[in-house]
């Protein structure tokens, strides 16, 4: 079948010709994946990606690879998250923490995320270049989440450096490494958090724990605690950057926003349409015999689900390569997911994003890029669209 269409290097810089060509053979296309694997079927319709999302597959890896050996040694903890559950396993573990990401609990925390932005900002010289990830994008999303678990402020930077090694697409040794590490940390967290509890949310998920240990195994809870950590600011970050690069490309549509700040929420979901944080979809797999579309999936069938490509389907979205921040049917993006996985922190990444425009706009109307757009260096990985660094001159 060939090599992965995900594996050139030009996929990474611009992953959006690869999803139309595959579209326009077919929705729903088998791919080569290599290694134990095997082929896989890409997904990249509107349609069929969200019957995918919210259709009978598995999302239990740990199952798929009893028999696939990988080589890998991932640890545990970050191999079989949530994310990598069924019902209802999956139902009973999401059911702990939802209350802690509802739309009103979030309202409850943009005061605190605008401080923070704009503690961030007030150190930028107008003139001057700042990296926008390094200096807002990375550390915005991931202050908030660390406040929220009860993380120690010495502890950000290393929670940060090692979560971003763990989307490094092609290097399996540092993933490995970097999940270990993180695994490690959750663990000693917890049992520092268990002798000095708080009122953060981990320490409410270790109080689960004790009192009811049926509802949440000490495996779960640091697996628990760890995908908290690094789903709630890696694709935030990713979605930061693609945001902000995409109106500095877009200058009329810039300043429109800029004149009408009570368009923000709705531009939020054009971009998060426009250009997705979460390209391909984590792992799902046919655990029997499925029908997608008009497709039979034969049991053990790994499927790549895009959102990314699905966001640009012309069969859903009208000339969807364009930006448009009135676009009416933006919200129908699929960047959050759809079905019983969707993103649990939906709510607070947008809130994040909401605001992180908004003071941009504010202060920095003027921002442009500090280098080419083609000379921006893009994360090398198939699951996150997101930029290592955006260089701008404020």
């Amino acid at each position: 079948m060939g090599s992965s269409p995900f594996s050139d290097p030009e996929f990474y810089r611009n992953r959006y010709p690869t999803y139309a060509a595959l579209r326009s053979r077919s929705p729903i296309l088998p791919v080569p994946l290599g290694g134990s694997t095997g082929p896989a079927v890409a997904v990249t319709g509107y349609e069929q990606a969200r019957q995918a999302l919210a259709a009978d597959l598995s999302k239990d890896t740990a199952a798929f690879f009893a028999e696939r050996p990988s080589g890998r040694s991932l640890h545990p903890a970050v191999a079989h998250t949530m994310l990598h559950t069924d019902p209802p396993t999956h139902t009973r573990l999401r059911r702990l923490v939802v209350r802690a990401f509802t739309p009103s609990t979030v309202d409850n925390l943009r005061p605190g995320i605008r401080h923070l932005a704009e503690q961030m900002i007030d150190r930028w010289e107008p003139g001057s270049e700042v990296d926008l990830i390094a200096d807002l994008a990375g550390p915005l999303p991931v202050t908030v989440i660390c406040q929220l678990l009860g993380v120690p402020p010495e502890d950000w930077d290393m929670v940060s450096a090692r979560s971003t090694d763990l989307f490094a697409t092609g290097d399996n040794t540092r993933i490995d490494a970097a999940s270990h590490g993180l695994a490690d940390y959750m663990t000693q967290l917890i049992a520092a958090k268990r002798s000095r509890p708080d009122q953060a949310l981990l320490s409410s998920l270790i109080a689960v724990r004790d009192a009811d240990g049926d509802r949440l195994s000490e495996e779960e809870l640091v697996s628990l605690g760890l995908l908290l950590l690094i789903a709630g600011h890696e694709t935030t970050t990713a979605a930061i950057g693609n945001a902000v690069l995409a109106l500095l490309q877009h200058p009329a549509e810039r300043e429109d926003l800029r004149a009408h700040p009570h368009q923000v929420p709705a531009a939020v979901d054009e971009l998060l349409r426009y250009d997705a944080p979460v390209s391909i979809a984590t792992w799902r797999h046919a655990a029997h015999t499925v029908q997608l579309g008009d497709v039979e999936l034969s049991a053990g069938t790994p499927v790549l689900v895009s959102p990314g490509a699905a966001n640009r389907d012309p069969g859903r979205f009208a000339d969807p390569d364009r930006l448009d921040l009135y676009r009416p049917d933006a919200a129908s993006h699929l960047s959050f997911g759809h079905g019983i996985h969707r993103c649990l922190g939906a709510p607070l990444a947008h809130a994040e994003l909401e605001t992180a425009l908004r003071v941009l706009l504010e202060r920095f109307p003027g921002m442009q890029l500090a280098v080419p757009a083609e000379q921006l260096p893009w994360r090398r990985s198939r699951l996150i669209r997101g930029l290592e660094s955006l260089p701008v001159r404020l």
